[in-house]
């Protein structure tokens, strides 16, 4: 009986979930496996969908543009007959990825608010006062699943259209276990570039981004700046300002989708080189990607490009006493059906 207590105690403690109240120690639900599912997610946002080259259904203005230019058909080297097969081009927006924001380390709200692990006192992230010399500082964890929510409710089955197969809910990344998240320093060394990108001249560079970011749209070229958001280098989680918590959390979590191109973990599914299979980009092509803010108030009607300005789609989505975020990342995807 002592050792069943005592292996109760220590599963408690290792997996202990906490209730939805708000609080500086608490874990929230984001109550994504309920009705919020439904209610919650911009279902509009999947269009426009383009076959072969023409909008089936919403506004091609909606699509990225660097977007395949294919038209009518399509050529794969995938052992057909001949050694290739004809398809024809078809792209749309895929809710594709989940990124979560938080603050206490290993906590989940995607997961009902579960903490993973005993804290560790180095890694809680939060807001803090600067010494008057404009130096506040924030920084989050991050966590990143795969949500192939078209797949999961079994609305996209073509299989061409599957970029990287993902079938379920996974989780593929926690930021705790990466020493480099919340250490620039350290970060530097496995992105050194960041001396070309992190710097006054190179950030000059993204007042032109941060202008396209006015109006919504964003500029893959420049893929060291996010817009309004700020620089997306160094890829950590510390960010030298709070007080928009839209706008932190925003740009942690780009730099979290562009930490995982620079690593070889996240793909390129747009563009006229994507439609056979997606592939490997070491640099985040911003346009593919699209944010929606799904807690702590979600973002149900629209999304938002990269770097776009949050007075325009979140300024005011905050809740007092709830500083973790979630972020419903939607993907472009353009694939070569097959004729079959």
């Amino acid at each position: 009986m002592r050792r069943q207590i005592a292996l109760l105690l220590v599963f408690t403690l290792l997996f202990s979930s906490a209730c939805p109240a708000h609080g500086s120690n608490v874990c929230p639900d984001a109550k994504l496996w309920s009705q919020r599912l439904f209610t919650d997610i911009c279902w509009d946002c999947i269009f426009p969908i383009m076959i072969g080259g023409f909008p089936l259904a919403g506004d091609a203005g909606n699509a990225p543009s660097g977007r395949a230019e294919s038209q009518f058909i399509c050529l794969c080297e995938d052992g057909g007959p001949m050694g290739i097969s004809i398809g024809t081009p078809v792209g749309f927006w895929e809710p594709a990825r989940l990124v979560e924001l938080v603050r206490l380390p290993y906590c989940s709200p995607l997961l009902g608010g579960l903490r993973l692990q005993i804290t560790q006192s180095r890694l809680l992230g939060g807001a803090s006062e600067g010494q008057g010399d404009d130096s506040d500082l924030t920084f989050y964890n991050f966590h990143y699943f795969a949500f192939p929510l078209l797949v999961i409710m079994e609305l996209m089955t073509i299989a061409e259209c599957n970029a990287d197969g993902f079938v379920d809910f996974d989780m593929m990344y926690l930021s705790e276990l990466d020493p480099t998240w919340n250490d620039d320093e350290l970060s530097f060394y496995t992105t050194p570039e960041v001396t070309l990108f992190a710097n006054p001249f190179a950030q000059m560079a993204c007042l032109g981004d941060a202008a396209m970011g006015l109006a919504g749209n964003t500029m893959d070229s420049l893929f060291w700046c996010a817009g309004n958001w700020g620089g997306l280098y160094p890829f950590t989680g510390n960010v030298i300002q709070n007080d928009s918590r839209p706008l932190v959390t925003s740009l942690a979590g780009a730099r979290a989708i562009a930490a995982l191109h620079r690593r070889g973990l996240a793909w390129k599914t747009m563009g006229d080189d994507a439609l056979c299979g997606g592939y490997i980009y070491p640099t985040i092509p911003k346009s593919q990607y699209r944010m929606e803010m799904f807690f702590p108030v979600a973002e149900s009607n629209d999304n938002h490009v990269i770097g776009e300005t949050p007075f325009r789609w979140g300024e005011w989505r905050n809740i007092p006493g709830y500083e973790d975020y979630v972020y419903l990342v939607w993907r472009w995807k353009d694939c070569c059906v097959r004729w079959r």
